[in-house]
């Protein structure tokens, strides 16, 4: 199973409009998206994250590239700051691990 966690902390109120638009309409991708095995989001610590288990790492580059989420991502860098990790994994992480994963292994958005 491929598991993508993402973390993004808007840059200002005047932003927090603009990240759910494009969050809600990216989840709804998420879970019509074929080899989603399943799409959940936390805020935690003032940072919006998001897990997303897919089938495997092809399925989820074919969501990412594509849709409502390719727009987000798009928009991500005037929206807020944060960071992405994707990994091959027999469990998804639990959610107290999520902001640590992505301190260590995150690449910066």
């Amino acid at each position: 199973m491929y598991v993508s966690i993402t973390g993004l902390k808007p840059k200002s109120l005047f932003q927090v409009p603009r990240f759910w638009w494009h969050a809600i309409r990216s989840m709804q991708q998420a879970q019509r998206a074929p080899g989603n095995l399943s799409v959940a989001a936390r805020t935690i610590a003032g940072t919006h994250h998001t897990m997303s288990l897919w089938q495997d790492r092809g399925a989820m580059c074919a969501y990412l590239a594509a849709g409502a989420h390719r727009d987000a991502m798009r928009a991500s860098r005037s929206i807020g700051t944060g960071a992405v990790h994707g990994y091959e994994s027999e469990a998804a992480p639990e959610w107290a691990d999520v902001p640590a994963l992505l301190r260590a292994n995150g690449r910066i958005i």
